[in-house]
């Protein structure tokens, strides 16, 4: 391997930052994003056996995929959507082919990566505004020509909190903006997602929901009007250029996303964030009070080592974030609470944290 890249990975690890891959599963879950519990509920049924064959464009277009796509439509208000592999290749699919050369795109600074690289592809002006501050935005709009884009998420996965969406439609609105928000970790815990939840889905170009978060299960969709998913069929190329999910994870998608269980694990969920946030009283915590995704800031590399280190020892399952992921000095725990986590492994996960937090 070339020496630049045996370089960047001695520099990981002498940082402390050098990533690897375990299999963790043994262990009290606060890392996983199954907020809902979803992911081991069972649906075994008799397209298990069977693969997808191909591209949707060829022969990977089943029965099970339009059936869902259809369903998932009218279950987020949407008047089409298309099913994508994964959260990753519809940000991909999405903005390197809608965004066109001689367009400008604003993104929160904290916009998920799968935005960024989808960017990239494009041909498209691209600028990004300080995480959301409306004021920033408004401005870089004023200064922007032509044909203007805004991408944010609803709930921000490192952060734990909200876009002001409400907001930001104004803003879209009064400067001609198309306005794409990004559900990933939002759909599912709030109903079908935030912009659902607050009447905005009408006002919005382009949502994606993702369905192995929340929904415990695989893929995830763009949700717009029927020319949109026209275009992204015919030039989204993570879409067209790749083999689709098979029969069986489109009717899992389909019979999880309006699950009778939903609303019950809902409050389950909101009980248990309830909880900890009770528990932490004394600890500042920049997640909003209602997120599963909760963040507690440890100061350094080497204090956030020490303290999910010992976290592992004490069987506690929590994902601990370094640079480049955040910014250098912003280094975190991140906390994500679940349906399925009892009082007793919350009051034991907070025990261990403010140990070392105060």
């Amino acid at each position: 391997m070339d020496q630049k890249l045996i370089d960047k990975l001695a520099k990981r690890q002498l940082e402390g930052t050098l990533r690897s891959l375990s299999c963790n599963k043994e262990g009290i879950d606060f890392h996983s994003n199954d907020y809902l519990g979803l992911a081991g509920l069972d649906i075994a049924t008799s397209l298990d056996k069977y693969g997808s064959t191909g591209s949707r464009l060829i022969s990977g277009t089943s029965e099970e995929a339009l059936a869902a796509e259809k369903s998932i439509a009218r279950l987020f208000k949407s008047d089409a959507s298309l099913i994508y592999n994964s959260g990753y290749d519809a940000n991909v699919g999405f903005f390197s082919s809608v965004l066109q050369r001689g367009d400008t795109i604003l993104y929160d600074e904290l916009i998920h990566a799968s935005v960024r690289d989808g960017i990239r592809l494009s041909f498209a002006n691209a600028r990004s505004f300080k995480h959301n501050d409306l004021i920033h935005l408004e401005q870089q709009l004023e200064r922007t020509e032509g044909v203007k884009y805004i991408a944010v998420e609803s709930l921000y996965s490192m952060d734990g909190d909200f876009a002001p969406l409400g907001d930001m439609i104004v803003l879209s609105e009064k400067h001609n903006a198309y306005l794409i928000v990004d559900e990933a970790h939002a759909a599912g815990v709030f109903g079908e997602g935030l912009a659902m939840e607050l009447n905005y889905e009408s006002r919005l170009f382009a949502r994606l929901v993702t369905f192995g978060k929340a929904y415990g299960s695989h893929g995830a969709a763009i949700l717009g009007s029927i020319e949109l998913i026209q275009y992204l069929y015919n030039f989204s190329r993570s879409f067209i250029y790749t083999t689709a999910l098979p029969p069986s994870a489109y009717k899992r998608i389909e019979f999880i996303a309006s699950h009778p269980s939903l609303a019950e694990r809902r409050i389950c969920l909101n009980q248990n964030i309830a909880h900890f946030r009770e528990l932490m009283h004394g600890v500042e915590l920049v997640s909003d009070e209602q997120s599963p995704i909760q963040i507690v800031h440890c100061g350094d590399i080497l204090a956030l080592t020490e303290v999910s280190e010992r976290l592992y020892r004490e069987g506690i399952l929590v994902k601990a974030i370094f640079p480049p992921t955040v910014a250098t000095g912003k280094e975190r725990l991140r906390i994500c609470l679940h349906t399925f986590n009892t009082r007793q492994e919350i009051e034991h996960l907070v025990q261990v944290i403010r140990n070392y937090i105060h």
